[in-house]
């Protein structure tokens, strides 16, 4: 099967189909479903090719093949996903030891080789696949059509079912605001593009519902800088605090998707003479502690090991049950309250 064939089969352009398959802008929604679909119809679909291995006399369960087979880690390098990043390299560790508990081996993959992933390994030689943020559909089919078992970490595809596991990020912060609105501050700004992922959308429903709620008014995203903040959110930031400061416009507290916009804004907060959290309050997600010079952030605690682990357990589970429907899984944080946000 080829990209013109897919093209030639719904009627557009191959540029359009390598867009729609690889998750980028530029497609509209209906195209990029019809062009999934053909792609389905003309051999991406799956047929539930798993991997299996006997089990030998004795052998406890969970260890099926284990020392046999190698399962891949899959992180492409977008969107700050990185070994080296404080949140993503937890996750990974969490994976490994898991992996390593079953003595299974690892291949770990990045986007520089992800495209290609599937002609540089036997698939008959892999237990299965861990996927560890954000995926293009393209490789998630190409992945499922090679009949290779995955899970995804913090990310799904409605065109890829799979089994999934999430931190609990719509009420983690739905929990941090009404606790920010029941100090009386409510003049509060949501930092984070609910479109940038699945997560950042999550933990603004959370923050949105919680507004409602408390009869608040918020700001519509195309009117609100604060809500566009993706991989440039230090320019936004740069630009928008000074004027709020000028303008006397500042909110009362600042609810930001991550702790790494939370410390962008606490830090141009300081920087234009505004007290934190006596003038503005500051929370954060993930609990990184990015910044030890600034005050300590408040924030929801994220158990990354654990999401790693979870995620192990749930494709072993697969492999064990290959027909069993798909599961979600959502692990809850806990709140750290501390510099940056005084209870009063």
């Amino acid at each position: 099967m080829t990209m013109q064939q897919i093209a030639e089969q719904v009627g557009v352009s191959k540029f359009a189909v390598s867009q729609a398959l690889s998750g980028k802008p530029g497609v509209g929604e209906e195209t990029r479903m019809r062009i999934v679909q053909a792609a389905n119809e003309l051999g991406y679909s799956w047929k539930a090719k798993f991997i299996k291995k006997e089990r030998p006399a004795g052998e406890p369960k969970g260890k099926t093949s284990a020392a046999k087979g190698t399962v891949i880690i899959l992180m492409p390098n977008v969107r700050f996903q990185s070994r080296e990043s404080l949140f993503w390299g937890k996750i990974i560790d969490g994976v490994s030891a898991a992996l390593a508990e079953r003595e299974v081996g690892v291949m770990m993959v990045t986007e520089s080789y992800s495209e290609h992933l599937l002609k540089s390994i036997n698939p008959e030689g892999v237990l299965g696949l861990i996927g560890i943020g954000y995926i293009a559909t393209q490789l998630l089919l190409e992945i499922r059509y090679a009949g290779i078992p995955f899970v995804l970490i913090d990310h799904e595809d409605a065109l890829v079912p799979s089994d999934t596991v999430f931190m609990n990020n719509y009420d983690c912060m739905k929990q941090m605001t009404s606790l920010v609105l029941q100090t009386g501050r409510r003049d509060l700004r949501f930092a984070g593009s609910p479109g940038y992922s699945r997560s950042f959308h999550d933990r603004w429903l959370g923050f949105r519902i919680a507004m409602e709620e408390a009869g608040l008014q918020m700001f519509r995203a195309e009117d609100d800088p604060f809500l566009q903040m993706e991989e440039d959110a230090y320019l936004i930031v740069e630009r928008e605090i000074p004027q709020l400061v000028e303008q006397g416009k500042l909110p009362s507290a600042f609810i930001c998707a991550n702790d790494f916009f939370a410390f962008l804004i606490v830090k141009s907060l300081i920087a234009n003479g505004v007290k934190v959290p006596e003038d503005v309050a500051v929370t954060g997600f993930d609990h990184t502690d990015e910044e030890p010079s600034l005050p300590a952030l408040s924030t929801i605690h994220v158990p990354n090991a654990i999401l790693g682990k979870r995620a192990v357990e749930m494709l072993f589970d697969r492999l064990a049950a290959p027909d069993r429907p798909f599961e979600k899984t959502m692990i809850h944080g806990s709140l750290l309250l501390r510099e940056s946000f005084k209870k009063d």
